[in-house]
């Protein structure tokens, strides 16, 4: 995609071979009677669409899934041909570019039904009902989707192509909110039938459940971070166990080495002060590039294969470790900040621990100018 810039040696490399694997190990999941949205909206999760997507269409995705319309567009830049669903729905001022790019789109209430057709169109828009079985965030909730339906039919305009609906805490070792969920979806594929509306495309299955509801599965299911290579649960071993590597390795170098004596203030703030006679190394990279102010004398990075501390507040371009117990550091010496290093290594889950959140935040925060390098 590009190369790290001679001057800034702070870049996320992109294992291809990785991706590949994870793609076929959830193939090989669901079967070959199930299809799979590959979900790249975010930047493919920080990954890089445009890079990852013509990959994924390449191993055998058979629809992608974004959250924008300008992310559509983008994978149609990028040479994707297979079809692409705009999960989160959209207005009419999209209509054209919706059109001019191929994109299927999500429906989510009536007003949008009305919205569009009202827009005038030549021809019939395909699209995917989403249903809110539980998740209370988006979607037409079941009572309302004979409405919904009779409103589609009117306008006289619309493909229904799709139905989908999110779980929401397929994740928990509990099941029974994901089996309500599932109850209800079911229900609403009777309503579809009943209606007249036999849908090609019936999804419900996100990374956690296709690997442990097999009941979800139904005609298509929706991957997101299990293409990269991270467990959807708690933890990294479930990802190991079903053969998912990560893809994403976020490296820098030493950029200044200096020694310190006892009681020595570093950063903004004063928030750490070294205990005894100190070497710190500073590392291009800081909140602007996606690594967090939160982890701030918490985190640690890794440099000749052993595990360094930050110390100090996290800058916004900038972010010190102490080496002092690492021998023979030296200036431009390579730092990984997650990823593996001298058969060591440090996962994104630990990182997302460490700054308070999870892993999907972890990645898609690494900023754009952080260059994605290909292997």
């Amino acid at each position: 995609m590009t190369t790290p810039s001679a001057g800034r040696p702070t870049f996320a490399v992109i294992d291809t071979a990785a991706l590949r694997q994870n793609f076929a190990t959830l193939r090989a999941a669901v079967g070959p009677g199930v299809a799979i949205l590959a979900v790249v909206k975010a930047d493919a999760y920080g990954h890089g669409a445009a890079c990852v997507a013509p990959l994924f269409e390449d191993a055998g995705a058979d629809y992608f899934g974004v959250a924008t319309v300008e992310e559509g567009v983008e994978l149609r830049a990028a040479g994707v041909r297979k079809p692409i669903l705009v999960l989160t729905g959209i207005g009419h001022r999209d209509l054209g570019a919706v059109r001019e790019h191929r994109l299927s789109v999500a429906i989510l209430h009536r007003e949008m039904v009305r919205e569009l057709a009202e827009a005038g169109q030549s021809a019939r828009l395909p699209i995917h009902i989403k249903v809110d079985t539980g998740m209370g965030r988006i979607g037409v909730l079941p009572a309302e989707l004979p409405a919904l339906l009779s409103e589609i039919q009117e306008a006289g305009t619309f493909e229904v192509e799709g139905v989908f609906s999110h779980l929401a805490s397929a994740e928990s070792i509990e099941r029974d909110y994901s089996d309500h969920q599932l109850a209800v979806f079911r229900e609403v594929i009777a309503v579809l039938e009943a209606a007249g509306t036999r849908p090609r495309w019936v999804h419900l299955a996100k990374s956690a459940a296709i690997l442990t509801r097999p009941d979800t599965h139904f005609t298509i299911v929706r991957p997101g971070i299990a293409l990269y290579g991270i467990s959807p649960f708690d933890g990294d071993a479930l990802a190991a166990t079903a053969g998912l590597r990560p893809v994403m390795r976020l490296v820098t170098q030493v950029w200044q080495l200096k020694a310190v004596p006892a009681e020595f203030p570093i950063s903004y703030g004063q928030t750490f002060f070294t205990r005894r006679p100190s070497r710190i190394a500073t590392l291009p990279i800081g909140y602007a590039d996606g690594y967090s102010r939160t982890l701030s004398n918490r985190a640690s990075v890794l440099v000749r294969g052993r595990r360094a501390p930050v110390v100090g507040s996290v800058c916004m371009d900038l972010t010190m470790v102490d080496v002092t117990d690492i021998d023979d550091v030296q200036r431009g010496d390579e730092v990984v900040l997650w990823g593996a290093q001298n058969g060591a290594a440090i996962s994104v889950s630990e990182v997302a621990a460490w700054q308070g959140t999870i892993a999907y935040e972890v990645l898609t925060g690494v900023g754009k100018r952080v260059p994605r390098i290909v292997e």
